[in-house]
């Protein structure tokens, strides 16, 4: 081999301690060597460092090996070096430029399992793992699992041999197992989102607000019918609007300000508004309920936008009908359209999140579209599903760690 091109992989392991890296790195600094590649993890403080060099050719590969063994041993830690010949360097070269996507796999806790379970589809659609990362906090053994977030993140690089079958696989084990698992593809976009949208009703809230409103009105029964026909797309969303509205004709005014003040924020809600407004996002409530709502929300998380339905009230009380254009499944996407474009953020920097059909629309033209806890057809037409944990956990799919969440 020309004495030019010869290559090292240097493997180095043991307990981690500070300057342990700069000790090292300053004896290939010594022999003016080419970092190739380089790469470290730490895992419950145990380090694995890996580094590959290339030996100058006024240089000789013995003194330098030598020299990190020594040091090596006096740091307490294992050193292994393997030859890398200019072919197989060539070849791993030849590697990028290849697809990339992000796999993650959330849940209140992960077992091994479901890494088996999920590491088994790649496998099989022959991709390769760069990476994996634990992005949720440390998890302490006496916290409740309904109290606890887990989350890993896979960085995989190649192309799916049937992206349709890998789909539907992570489908199956996420509903065996009670868990989420997401795949996107890991472009500039996923690392650049702007503007977060949101379904109100059993998204924002744990509460269908048009139920509540029925059930004080005593017509209860009649509209969650309505209302679940609507939400599993069997019912024209308009038409189903219209017929529940017209049932709350003569409601007293009093009872929707008794109802916002007692809405049920979903779990995470409050953390992840507070996050969003700290980097700068901006959020926008598209709702097919109701604006009176919509407003209450917007003052207490800080949303930018809110668009949703006006009930018409005339002397205190609910005249049974609505006022201006219904906020429908195809409205929601319009108004995506329309937030992105003032605000002047790409549509691929956007990110959709909802639980129902009349949410599909949004959800599809997103750059991230998020089913919440949301019906069977929603989650298989969706881009994406979070079934198992609050809110709050949609940061991990934009790339957060849990030590940048506020």
């Amino acid at each position: 081999m020309n004495r030019s091109h010869e290559i090292i992989l240097l493997n180095i392991y043991g307990d981690d301690k500070p300057g342990l890296t700069s000790s090292l790195t300053q004896i290939l600094a010594n022999y003016n060597v080419n970092i190739l590649d380089i790469g470290q993890a730490v895992i419950h403080d145990n380090l694995n460092l890996g580094i590959l060099f290339e030996v100058s050719a006024e240089s000789e590969s013995s003194p330098i090996l030598k020299d990190l063994l020594f040091k090596g041993y006096e740091l307490g830690v294992k050193i292994r070096f393997t030859p890398v010949s200019e072919k197989e360097y060539n070849q791993w070269v030849g590697k990028q430029g290849k697809e990339r996507f992000i796999i993650t796999l959330l849940g209140r806790k992960i077992s091994a399992n479901y890494i088996a379970r999920v590491t088994s589809v790649v496998y099989k659609q022959q991709l390769n793992i760069d990476k994996i990362t634990r992005v949720s906090g440390r998890i302490k053994l006496t916290e409740r699992s309904q109290d606890t977030r887990a989350c890993v993140e896979f960085s995989v690089r190649g192309t799916p041999v049937d992206i349709g079958e890998m789909k539907a696989s992570f489908m199956e084990i996420a509903r065996e197992l009670g868990v989420d698992i997401a795949f996107q593809e890991d472009n500039i976009f996923r690392r650049t989102r702007r503007l977060v949208c949101f379904d109100m009703d059993s998204t924002l809230i744990q509460t269908e607000v048009i139920d509540e409103l029925a059930h004080r009105a005593g017509v209860g029964e009649s509209v969650s019918k309505i209302t679940e026909a609507a939400m599993r797309g069997e019912i024209d969303f308009g038409e189903s609007f219209r017929q529940r509205v017209a049932l709350l004709k003569g409601l007293d005014e009093k009872v929707m300000i008794d109802i916002a003040d007692h809405l049920p924020l979903t779990e995470g809600a409050e953390r992840l508004f507070r996050t969003l407004k700290r980097y700068g996002f901006k959020t926008a409530i598209l709702s097919g309920g109701f604006t009176y709502f919509g407003r209450y929300l917007q003052h207490r998380l800080g949303i930018d936008y809110v668009f949703a339905n006006q009930l018409e009230i005339v002397n205190g009380k609910l005249t049974g009908k609505h006022m201006g254009d219904i906020v429908d499944g195809a409205k929601k996407a319009e108004l995506l359209r329309n937030i992105a474009f003032k605000e002047d953020i790409h549509l691929d920097q956007t990110v959709a999140v909802g639980d129902g059909s009349n949410d599909l629309p949004m959800l599809n033209i997103a750059g991230l579209g998020i089913a919440f806890h949301a019906k069977p057809l929603v989650k298989k037409n969706a881009q994406h599903a979070i079934s198992t944990t609050g809110l709050d956990s949609i940061l991990y799919l934009m790339g957060f760690r849990d030590r940048d969440i506020i």
